[in-house]
């Protein structure tokens, strides 16, 4: 087996830029910033969304939209049935 083809697995410091939330987890990511965290400096990584800011998590609508998609659909039926009767000649 080859040696020295995998990276080295380490304790990283994973930080939510939205909320500040700190975690420490295991990866073989290799960051070059650091960070002192409970007393012991970790490699730092900084993360746009984590479980403490994400929607799905956090329980927040922050995505939804003003119009469902049923209300779309039937609007877009009603007006595709009203182009249809006007085309039909009259009896």
């Amino acid at each position: 087996m080859k040696k020295n083809t995998h990276p080295k697995y380490q304790k990283i410091l994973f930080i939510d830029s939205a909320t500040g939330h700190k975690f420490v987890c295991g990866s073989t990511l290799q960051p070059t910033a650091t960070e002192k965290f409970e007393g012991k400096e970790y490699p730092v990584c900084y993360l746009s969304t984590s479980s403490s800011s994400h929607p799905y998590f956090t329980g927040s609508n922050q995505l939804v939209d003003a119009e469902g998609r049923v209300e779309k659909f039937k609007n877009r039926y009603a007006a595709a049935q009203k182009k249809k009767e006007s085309k039909q000649p009259s009896k």
